[in-house]
This record gives structure tokens, sequence and C-alpha cells, in this order.
């Protein structure tokens, strides 16, 4: 293994290219910045150096590469929305705000919903109202269409966002029993079925 020092000493050897440094970096600065038309360039001047020499040292004039320039995918997207903001690591939560910016109405669909999520998890059911008339303002085809959902059954939506009681159990049982039906692939009739529930 080369050691760190080793290294350095390596690095601060002097070059070929060291005469044509100050040159280069004169082309650099009027806006030439093609490594492989700067290596011809010296090469007329004398350069007998290879080109991955010089395109090496060109590196390090660029400065760092970015190392994330793919856009985030709709759904990595969709997962930073539906997380709360206390629990995204900052570098997500900079992301996210970053995709924000640029798109209008991915932020207003990211407000109402963290909204909804608010009157979900906090029983805050009599904001629903409000909350569909401000989801209206905007112009989100799709929500309108969740809205809309809503409204055929208002009354037990507010209950639902308001009351501690659910049909959680009862949706669990439920899911226990079709999961059993599945198991034996339609090949048993009721009784089977019936058995099987009160032994589980």
């Amino acid at each position: 293994m080369i050691s760190s020092q080793k290294l350095s000493q390596n690095q601060n050897r002097p070059t070929k290219l060291d005469d044509f440094k100050p040159y280069l970096h004169e082309l650099w600065a009027e806006g030439c910045t093609n490594a492989w038309t700067l290596w011809e360039e010296i090469k007329e001047h004398g350069y007998a150096g290879g080109y991955g020499t010089v395109r090496a040292y060109l590196r390090s004039l660029r400065g760092p590469t970015p190392t994330d320039t793919c856009p985030p995918t709709p759904r990595t997207v969709n997962r930073w929305i539906l997380t709360h903001p206390d629990s995204l690591p900052e570098t997500e939560r900079l992301k996210l705000k970053s995709v924000l910016v640029h798109c209008p109405e991915l932020e207003a669909l990211t407000r109402h919903v963290r909204t909804f999520a608010q009157m979900l998890t906090q029983l805050q059911g009599g904001r629903i109202r409000e909350w569909m008339a401000a989801v209206r303002a905007d112009d989100l085809p799709s929500m309108h269409t969740f809205i809309n959902g809503l409204e055929r059954d208002l009354d037990a939506v507010i209950a639902g966002l308001t009351l501690p009681w659910n049909s959680g159990i009862v949706e669990g049982h439920v899911n226990r029993i079709k999961m059993i039906k599945r198991q034996m692939y339609g090949r048993a009739g009721f009784s089977l079925l019936r058995k099987r529930v009160l032994l589980a």
C-alpha cells in the first residue's frame, strides 16, 4: 500500500507539464476548456507529454464533480412528501425543497397532503371543510376527485377524523379470513372455512 507521504511526494515531483501550466491557465481563462484542444496547443509549443497528463491536470481546474446529477424518481419524491418533515434527513429535505421550488403544483399538493395527515393523526376532523375549500382553490384535478369521494359520505369522514374509535379490529379479522380462504384455493366449502376460522 502506498503511504500518504509517498503519494504527496509523487504529486509534488516535477513533470514535463510544469513549464506549460501558466500557458494552460491563460488559455483556460480565455474560455478554452477542452482538454484535447489544449493538449494539441501546448504540443505545438514543445510539450512532449501525453494527453492523459493534461486531462488529469485540467480535471483539478474544473472543480469537484457533482455526484448527484440524476433527478429523483417520482417514487422517491412521493416518499419524501408522505414522510413527516421532522423525520426526513437534512439532505432529503433540501432535495425536496429544490423539487418543490421548480413545481408550484407539487408544492401545493405537498401542503395539502401534510395538512390532511395532521388532521388524520391528531383527530382534527372539524378542519375538513376548510381544507377541502383550500384544495378546491388550487388546480389539482386528482385532489378534486378525492374530495368528491369524501363529500359523498362527509359525515362518516368527519366522524372518522374526529372520534377515537375505528373499525381496524374488524378489518383485521376480515383480512385474516380472506387469507385462510386463499390458502384453500377455493377447493373447500364453507364448513371447512368455518372450522379453520374457529380453530385458528
